[in-house]
């Protein structure tokens, strides 16, 4: 039972006090930050010692929470749980003392004066567990809820570390908390992370009054366009409230404006107990001036922040003018519920939250923060609301007629409107095309509300050459609509049917165990160019459920494909290059030296490159096998941050970086491929002018 704690201050201290940023410590411990969603749009690293985020020390390699995933639009440097009440011997309140917070992470303005505030440990030898209700997923449990989630176990009953470290001003309130995130890649809910805690009492003693709230260092900018670290980077967001849902919120105030124009939100979902108020409070980074900001330190402090007063009195909206919030500055925020009334020894408390994105709607400049701009976050959070209600559908916290689908008696959370489960989809690139192939799993899709299979038809979409030449990248918007297919004789669709790109015969691929019913080809397409493809699946719109017609998510099957030339075993076709000549500056070069690229093609399958200068003098050498095309050089890592691209087999990029890590010069180059299988040598030239 050995905490992050050192790793996590050193990250905090390290960012918030103007240190350089660096990849934190090596630990060889039992706290587990390495999981993160990625079934959908949104990336959220999620810990067994409650906390969310990883404060950027995973940087660029894990998302603390991107959205769009990919984008390096990340939302949140880091947050925790907090609880938070008052002791006593017995139900009527016998020697009650208090009040105490236990808080998973706090601001680094207070670590800095106390070195303390992540006060939850885990058992030694556990760690984040991932389960998904994906049948197609290598984690597929009958009994996950959603298609990620990730379960977590840890306490607040430690105050000495097992390498005999004092949690510092760790009162503890002998809680545990069992965990458990939910996230889905439907396109109309993969935009959210659901939270939900049950916390056990685990103590001989009544806590009362309690709180229980998120805290979140909150933090809207492009990683692409501005590294992390350092004041300037954290000081530009802009905050607010929304009581009706009660959703907390942050956005870019002035920042990264051109290229970020999303919100993060946190929001209580709801509880099984009854409890007063949802209550938002914000305080600021290294604010001395103003107490209404002050950071909280005790733990009377806390749990004043938790009742949602900012200083004295003052409240969000009494006390506290909102557009005071809306001016950019360095806050993190708490969003808390309660009070709940006591939990006696032995009981347990179940508390739900929802961690959102969205993108601003409208075309107002992205600095602005108005209602209109706040109209797909309001619908993403409705969603969410949607999810923990489940069966409930009217939220009436009863099972009205109808409504109890499973028939279980109770109300079920957490389900969803199910689109048609995706398709499998292979995609074959060659020169100048593709060859899309999917199954037709999706046809005995049923709805887990309405409990029909209503399958409709698929939806084929592609995006253009270049889409990822930009500071911005968002895999979701690039994609475009090229073709739809769907059943006759009803009122969704256009009523195409099938025949068009249906199979005589169904066919199967080496080392892949899906049977293909359907083929599409693009042609017209430039090789060395990356192109996204995928396959949806919609069904027909529910009258009875009030649901439009649903569509499977477009990131379940994304292939990300560079069409060129398939491998060439013939000794007779010459092996080129291009472009040649290369001219500096190309098109599809990003803004430095290496994100330079350049083709070999009609390749071998197995062969060796050797590129000289004039004078016979080795420049590089590069090895091609089987499914490589050169995806090991940095354009490839920052125009696809996930490096999955399929080639086609004959060609091989290259950066323009010699063996010795050195930029070539202008000049005219040779080169020799020698086949590995054959042993033959084919020779060429190329020409760069930079």
């Amino acid at each position: 039972m050995i905490f992050l704690r050192t790793l996590l201050l050193t990250v905090f201290i390290s960012f918030l006090l103007n240190a350089q940023q660096g990849e934190g410590l090596r630990k060889q411990l039992d706290d587990d930050n390495t999981k993160y969603t990625n079934v959908g749009s949104i990336g959220l690293t999620l810990t067994n010692f409650g906390t969310y985020g990883h404060g950027f020390a995973k940087w660029p390699a894990q998302p603390s929470a991107e959205y769009p995933l990919g984008s390096g639009i990340e939302h949140i440097f880091d947050g925790g749980l907090w609880f938070g009440g008052f002791i006593s011997t017995d139900s009527i309140g016998s020697n009650r003392t208090g009040p105490f917070v236990t808080t998973g992470a706090v601001d680094a303005a207070s670590v800095s004066q106390r070195g303390g505030g992540f006060e939850f440990t885990n058992q030694k030898g556990t760690f984040v567990k991932e389960i998904s209700s994906l049948i197609t997923s290598k984690f597929y449990s009958p009994q996950a809820v959603s298609h990620q989630d990730f379960i977590a176990v840890y306490s607040d009953t430690a105050t000495v570390l097992d390498n005999g470290e004092i949690i510092t001003d760790h009162s503890p309130l002998g809680i545990v908390v069992n965990q458990a995130s939910y996230a889905w890649n439907f396109p109309f809910a993969d935009f959210f992370v659901i939270m939900n805690y049950w916390v056990k009492n685990v103590s001989d003693k009544y806590i009362d009054s309690v709180y229980a709230g998120l805290w979140t260092d909150a933090v809207v900018r492009n990683t692409k366009v501005t590294s992390p670290g350092g004041t300037a980077f954290f000081n530009k967001g802009g905050n607010g409230f929304k009581d009706s849902l009660g959703l907390a919120y942050e956005f870019d105030s002035n920042g990264d404006v051109g290229f970020t124009d999303s919100y993060l939100g946190v929001m209580v979902l709801g509880s099984d107990r009854g409890y007063d108020s949802v209550n938002y409070v914000s305080w600021q980074f290294r604010n001395t001036s103003d107490p209404n900001f002050f950071a909280p330190v005790t733990d009377a402090d806390k749990y004043n922040k938790m009742q949602g007063y900012f200083g004295g009195t003052n409240r969000y909206g009494s006390g506290i003018n909102p557009s005071t919030l809306h001016q950019p500055a360095n806050r993190s925020f708490m969003i808390s519920a309660g009070p709940f009334e006591k939990i006696a020894p032995g009981d347990s408390i179940n508390v739900v939250f929802a961690i959102l994105a969205a993108k601003k709607f409208g075309t107002q400049a992205a600095s602005f923060d108005t209602e209109e701009q706040k109209k797909n976050l309001y619908d993403n959070a409705d969603w969410a609301l949607r999810a923990f209600y489940g069966e409930d559908r009217n939220r009436n916290g009863v099972l009205d007629p109808g409504e109890d689908t499973d028939r279980d008696g109770k109300i079920t959370r957490y389900i969803l409107p199910s689109p048609p489960n995706s398709p499998f989809v292979k995609v074959v690139p060659s020169s100048q095309k593709v060859d899309i192939y999917w199954d037709k799993n999706s046809e005995e899709s049923v709805d887990p509300i309405s409990a029909k299979k209503d399958f409709e038809g698929y939806r084929l979409y592609r995006s253009s050459a270049g889409f990822d030449l930009t500071s911005s990248q968002n895999d979701l918007t690039a994609l475009t609509l090229m073709a739809a297919f769907d059943s006759t004789d009803n009122s969704t669709g256009f009523n195409t049917g099938f025949n068009a790109v249906r199979l005589s015969s169904p066919v199967t691929f080496p080392g892949d165990t899906v049977t293909y019913w359907y083929k599409y080809t693009i042609d017209n397409l430039l090789n060395g160019w990356q192109y996204l493809f995928t396959v949806t699946a919609f069904d027909k719109s529910d009258d009875e459920i009030n649901t439009e017609s649903l569509e499977s998510s477009l990131l379940a099957n994304l292939n990300r494909i560079v069409p060129g030339t398939p491998h060439v075993e013939d000794e007779n076709t010459e092996i080129g290059v291009y472009p040649n000549p290369y001219y500096g500056n190309a098109y599809w070069d990003g803004s430095s030296e290496r994100l330079r690229k350049i083709y070999f093609y009609n390749l071998p399958a197995n062969c060796e490159i050797s590129i000289y200068t004039i004078s016979g003098d080795v420049v590089k050498t590069i090895n091609h096998e089987p499914g490589q095309g050169g995806s090991e050089i940095r354009w490839f890592g920052n125009f696809s941050s996930k490096q999955d691209q399929v080639f086609s087999g004959g060609e091989h990029a290259w950066d323009l970086i010699t063996n010795d890590d050195q930029a070539v010069a202008t000049g005219l180059y040779l080169f020799t491929v020698k086949n590995k299988k054959s042993g033959s040598i084919k020779t060429g030239k190329f020409l760069i002018i930079k």
